[in-house]
C-alpha cells in the first residue's frame, strides 16, 4: 500500500507535460489553428504546466506536408510565431520518432531554437538509433527524454537491458509508455519499480505516458506518482490518439503543488476543446478501444472502426480474436 504522504503531499521534482498538440494531433492530422495553439500556450502558463509539447519533428521527405498541419513538423519559425522568445517558465518540447525524423538536419543547435526538450520515441528494437538521437540532441544543448513505446508487448528482460543502455546516455528522463492502454495499476507499480531502480542508479528521472483504452490513464498516472515517477504526461479533455490520454484537468486537480491551477484548464476546455468535438473531431474512450486494450493490441483497428462509424462491437471483437487456421 502506498504511503499516504506520497499521494497527499507534493514533490518538488514533479513535472507536468502537456501533450495535447502532439498526441491530440494524431486525431486531426495536426490541423490546429494558430488561435488554438496560442490559447493553449497561454493556458499552460496560467495553469503552471512545466512543458508544452508542440508536436513532432517529422521528416518532410517521409511525410507529405500537404496532408498534415504544421505541428507534424514543428519548424522552429512556426513555434516562434506562437511563443516569440518564450520569456516564461514554460518549456517547449517536441517529439522525434526513431526512423521518422531527419534529426541531424531538422534539429538545430539549442541556441538557435525556441525548443528546450527533445523527446525521443523508440521501440525496444530501435534502441541503438535512439541512443544516437539522444546523444545528438544533448550535444546540441537540449534536455532529452526517451519514450519506450509498446511496453506491454515487450519482454521484461529486454526492457531491463534497454534501460541499462539508455541510462548510460545523457538522457534526462526515461518514460514508461502504455501505448496500447493495456496495463493495470498493479502492473504500472511493477514497471515503475523497474524503471526507478535503474534511474536512481544513474541519476535519471522517470516519466509516464498513459493511454485511456480501459479508462485507466489517470489511475495509472497517479499510481506512478505514488511509485516515485516524476514526469507526468497529460492532455486537455484527454485528447489523444484513439481513446486518448490522462486528462490534464484530472491531473491538475489531483496534484497538491500550489503552483498548478485547474481553473485555466477548465476555461480552455469550455472555449476550445468542446468546440473541437462539436466540429466532429472524435477521440476518447469507447468499447472498440476497450477491446484493443484488453487484447493488448495496437488501437489502429479500433481507430479504423471509429472512422467507419461502425457500432457492431461484438463483430469487431470476433474479428480480432478469431483467426483462420
Amino acid at each position: 500500500m502506498k504511503e499516504v504522504e506520497k499521494l497527499m503531499n507534493y514533490r518538488s521534482d514533479v513535472r507536468v507535460i502537456d501533450a495535447t498538440l502532439r498526441d491530440g494531433g494524431l486525431v486531426n492530422d495536426f490541423f490546429f489553428s494558430d488561435e488554438f495553439v496560442k490559447a493553449l500556450y497561454l493556458t499552460n502558463i496560467r495553469a503552471g504546466v512545466d512543458y508544452m509539447e508542440f508536436g513532432y519533428k517529422a521528416s518532410r521527405e517521409l511525410f507529405d506536408e500537404t496532408k498534415y498541419g504544421k505541428w507534424k513538423f514543428c519548424r522552429d519559425e512556426d513555434i516562434r510565431k506562437i511563443v516569440g522568445e518564450n520569456p516564461t517558465d514554460l518549456k517547449i518540447a517536441v517529439m522525434a520518432d526513431v526512423g521518422r525524423c531527419d534529426y541531424k538536419k531538422d534539429i538545430l543547435p539549442k541556441q538557435e531554437s525556441p525548443i528546450d526538450l527533445i523527446r525521443v520515441a523508440t521501440y525496444i528494437n530501435t534502441i541503438p538509433t535512439a541512443v544516437q538521437m539522444i546523444e545528438d540532441a544533448a550535444a546540441k544543448g537540449y534536455e532529452t527524454t526517451c519514450n519506450i513505446m509498446a511496453l506491454s508487448n515487450s519482454q521484461e528482460a529486454d526492457v531491463k537491458a534497454a534501460l541499462e543502455i539508455l541510462a548510460q546516455t545523457p538522457v534526462n528522463c526515461l518514460y514508461i509508455v502504455d501505448s496500447y492502454g493495456a496495463l493495470y495499476p498493479e502492473q504500472i507499480a511493477r514497471v515503475a519499480d523497474m524503471f526507478c531502480s535503474v534511474a536512481e542508479k544513474y541519476n535519471k528521472k522517470v516519466g509516464i505516458h498513459a493511454h485511456n483504452n480501459q479508462q485507466l490513464a489517470f489511475a495509472n498516472t497517479i499510481e506512478a506518482v505514488g511509485d516515485g515517477v516524476d514526469w507526468l504526461d497529460a492532455t486537455y479533455a484527454n485528447m489523444g490518439r484513439g481513446a486518448g490520454n490522462c486528462a490534464m484537468e484530472l491531473l491538475l486537480g489531483f496534484l497538491r503543488n500550489p503552483k498548478y491551477n485547474i481553473y485555466p484548464a477548465v476555461q480552455f476546455i469550455e472555449s476550445y476543446m468542446n468546440p473541437l468535438k462539436e466540429q466532429g473531431i472524435t477521440w476518447g474512450y469507447d468499447a472498440q478501444y476497450l477491446i484493443t486494450g484488453i487484447l493488448n493490441q495496437h488501437p489502429r483497428t479500433a481507430i479504423a472502426f471509429t472512422k467507419e462509424k461502425r457500432t457492431d462491437y461484438a463483430e469487431f471483437y470476433k474479428e480480432l480474436v478469431v483467426h483462420d487456421d
